[in-house]
């Protein structure tokens, strides 16, 4: 006897809990989108219309005067190809770090792994802390340089923990099997098979350096002496405190010949590079985060 399946009713209260989780659900949307609606709004207006708070969901009095400003101030310039320089080598050296250190640990007949993936994962919860961490920066002339931004924040704890989650849990144990016996090494192993196979985990967490490298402002802040060495963010901190709000009537204080525009205009560019890498890595993006989040 063939059992009927009947639609199941929506009930009521199910239909008032989706209408609020919804109604919050474009609240939380509309909160979070307008700072970006504004910035993008005010990098095309006029310094006079955003002085006098004309400026709310589009351009008023259109001008391109700020990104005229930004193409020619050559500060602005050499903090974008610093960013680019930390970026891209910061981004070489985690990966290498990382993928270097979670592939062992991956490895069940590594001696001691169990172990040392404690002592890794202590450094999540305890670390030297600001001063000791400066200190030994100082003490290996590594301040006001490359490396001194780069080196102490070579590897993420989190991050080797999600690619070794990978490593031991996705990939067959039976192609380590198969390539051991045709004669491979680990290095040719790792190298050839795992790899290739880890791609949706290499774009996320490549990306994760990635944005975090470009984003970095308080280790650069503390490292970096010389104008000629600071990044982005670091010059986008100067503008903001050139253009202070003064306490009168609103109008902002020109202390530099960057104008008030220009502020929001590098905010924009400099969310560019991360804009223009995200669509070439947002197919492994929800995998590699998944297979992170659930695997573990």
């Amino acid at each position: 006897m063939k059992q009927r399946v009947k639609e199941k009713k929506e009930v009521p209260q199910d239909k008032a809990v989706s209408i609020f989780f919804n109604t919050v659900g474009i609240l939380i949307l509309i909160v979070e989108a307008y700072p970006l609606i504004y910035v993008l709004s005010a990098s095309f207006s006029s310094s006079d219309a955003i002085s006098m708070g004309k400026v709310y969901l589009w351009p008023v009095e259109f001008s391109m005067e700020g990104y005229k400003m930004l193409v020619q101030n050559s500060q602005i310039l050499n903090g974008f190809k610093n960013s680019i320089i930390y970026m891209g080598l910061g981004v070489l050296l985690n990966m290498s770090l990382t993928m270097l250190l979670a592939f062992p640990l991956s490895r069940k007949e590594l001696p001691g792994r169990n172990l040392i993936t404690v002592f890794v994962a202590v450094t999540m919860y305890v670390s030297g802390g600001l001063i000791p961490t400066f200190l030994l920066v100082s003490k290996l002339e590594l301040v006001d340089t490359l490396w001194g931004l780069i080196l102490p924040t070579a590897i993420s704890t989190t991050n080797m923990i999600i690619m070794r989650t990978y490593f031991n849990s996705t990939i067959p144990e039976e192609l380590r099997e198969a390539a051991f016996l045709d004669g491979c090494s680990y290095t040719k192993y790792f190298l050839r098979i795992v790899i290739p196979l880890s791609a949706p985990i290499l774009a996320v967490i490549a990306l994760y350096y990635a944005v975090d490298s470009w984003n970095t402002y308080f280790n650069a802040l503390i490292y970096l002496r010389s104008t000629e060495k600071a990044n982005l963010q670091l010059v986008l901190r100067d503008i903001l405190l050139a253009n202070q709000v003064s306490s009168g009537d609103g109008s902002y204080a020109e202390n530099s010949k960057l104008g008030v525009t220009i502020k929001y205009a590098v905010i924009v560019v400099s969310c560019v590079p991360m804009l223009i890498v995200y669509p070439f890595v947002q197919r492994y993006f929800t995998k590699g985060v998944m297979i992170g989040s659930i695997k573990g």
